[in-house]
């Protein structure tokens, strides 16, 4: 609001005092115009007088009309009028007591002047009225002849007097102007503050630990609208990454509370065994630090993955272009031995090059995580890609996995088909959860497909695990297209 006040103030100020000085010089030059031509007018009516004899009749009656003249002239606009003769005596004045009549001018050099056929104008300052005035003096000519000189003076004050009614004028209206523009700025930045300070007690909400506060993105500027936008989106944000923090928390310490409890039982089993000393308790103290091994190391399976899941979450890793059907065949010839040994075959299915977007080894751990799953799956207690479960392939089938690479919407769609058993459509949507496996005896931690799931969102790509119509499972990738 002092803004917008100041810079009104200051344009009319830059405007205004300039145009004062204007108005003073028009009205002054209009003063001046208007006593020249009066000037004349008189200087007409006054050559008979000055020509007529003084001796004559008719010389008394004609100075008393020129007399009455110039005092009606005086009364009605405020000059003063002298008028002289060739030689610069006063034989008329507007003054009441006719005083000055017979008194010489021909000391005042704009008398002179018009004596001398020029037309005089200008300002002086009075000796006996002790004023400025301003004086028009043209001369009274006869032929060729000058006979005498008209001089009209004026109070410059009314000049004066004048422009400062005007002034007066153009200083309401610059009032006017400045408290309409604080009016004006008023409401404007009553309605922009009112928005940010809406934004403020949002941002307090949040601070304070309301996760759920969002700014309004319909109303107020559009720098205003802007910001609530990126506000929301940060708050999403940040609200996402706490979830995860949380459910990570609690995942953790679900997960890692159950090796534990079984290492610390296994281990102080194995003591008392020792303990006891009783024959065959050295082998039992055996098997069980043996078992106590396998689940340290379930338990360091975990911690690593958690970590794993952890740096997925928080990598702000580029999007780059890979080749995800070269990525693929590479993976296919990575883990071709040891399907072999397993006895099911691999083999990989789509173009040789397919341009997508994602996150740098982002396509080849997907592909690795899908392709392990696919192979448990096949083999004697697996159930597809990435779950585990009790129930059995079919002994003496052979088994074959397929990864292959196709175009699809939007973009590239990289699968990993197993013939496994399979899972149901509610396991299949459950399978990309933390920890989550059909089957809670299984060996894994529950980690690799939540792994996939996050590496595809910082990919900007999706995921999906579908039951194939004749058996297994499909798991798939899809990756935005590149060129």
């Amino acid at each position: 609001m002092a803004a917008l006040m100041g810079i009104a103030l200051l344009v009319l100020l830059v405007q205004d005092i300039p145009l004062s000085g204007y108005l003073r010089q028009v009205e002054t030059d209009r003063l001046v115009t208007s006593l020249e031509r009066d000037a004349f007018v008189l200087a007409g009516r006054s050559e008979e007088t000055l020509e007529t004899p003084p001796a004559s009749a008719d010389a008394a009656s004609s100075a008393a009309a020129l007399t009455a003249a110039a005092r009606g002239y005086r009364d009605s606009g405020g000059a003063r009028v002298v008028i002289v003769n060739a030689d610069g005596v006063a034989v008329v004045t507007s003054d009441d007591d006719q005083s000055a009549v017979g008194d010489s001018y021909a000391s005042r050099p704009e008398i002179m002047g018009a004596l001398g056929g020029q037309i005089t104008s200008g300002h002086r300052y009075s000796d006996t009225l002790q004023i400025d005035l301003l004086y028009v003096t043209v001369p009274i000519v006869n032929g060729q002849d000058v006979v005498g000189a008209v001089r009209l003076t004026f109070p410059e004050q009314v000049v004066t007097d004048a422009v400062t009614r005007q002034i007066s004028v153009l200083g309401l209206v610059a009032l006017t102007t400045v408290v309409l523009a604080g009016i004006v700025g008023f409401i404007f930045s009553a309605t922009v503050t009112r928005r940010l300070k809406l934004l403020q007690h949002t941002t307090e909400r949040l601070a304070d630990g309301d996760l759920d506060a969002r700014a309004d993105e319909r109303a107020g500027a559009p720098e205003i609208r802007s910001l609530s936008v990126s506000f929301n989106r940060m708050a999403t944000r940040l609200e996402t990454l706490i979830g995860q923090q949380r459910t990570f928390a609690a995942d953790a310490s679900h997960q890692l509370r159950t090796p534990l409890t079984a290492l610390r039982l296994r281990l102080e089993r194995a003591r008392e065994l020792l303990e006891d000393g009783t024959d065959g308790s050295g082998v039992a103290a055996v098997e069980r630090l043996a078992a106590a091994e396998a689940e340290a190391d379930r338990l360091g399976s975990i911690i690593d993955g958690l970590l794993v899941l952890s740096r997925t979450e928080s990598s702000t890793a580029p999007v780059v272009e890979c080749d995800v059907a070269r990525v693929a065949r590479e993976r296919v010839e990575h883990w071709q031995p040891l399907a072999q040994e397993l006895g099911v075959g691999i083999r990989y299915e789509g173009p040789d090059h397919a341009s997508a977007s994602a996150i740098v080894t982002a396509p080849e751990q997907i592909i690795d995580n899908f392709v392990d799953n696919a192979l448990s799956a096949s083999t004697s207690t697996g159930t597809g890609t990435g779950v585990n479960s009790s129930t059995s392939s079919a002994a003496g089938l052979p088994h074959e996995i397929v990864v292959r690479v196709a175009a699809g919407s939007p973009g590239w769609r990289v699968s990993v088909l197993d013939d496994g058993p399979g899972l149901s459509d509610e396991d299949c949507a459950r399978a990309f959860d933390r920890f989550w496996r059909a089957d809670s005896d299984a060996l894994g931690n529950g980690l690799g497909l939540a792994i996939v799931a996050q590496l595809a969102r910082a990919s900007r790509a999706t995921v999906l695990l579908e039951r194939r119509p004749e058996g297994g499972l499909e798991a798939s990738v899809t990756f935005e297209a590149r060129g």
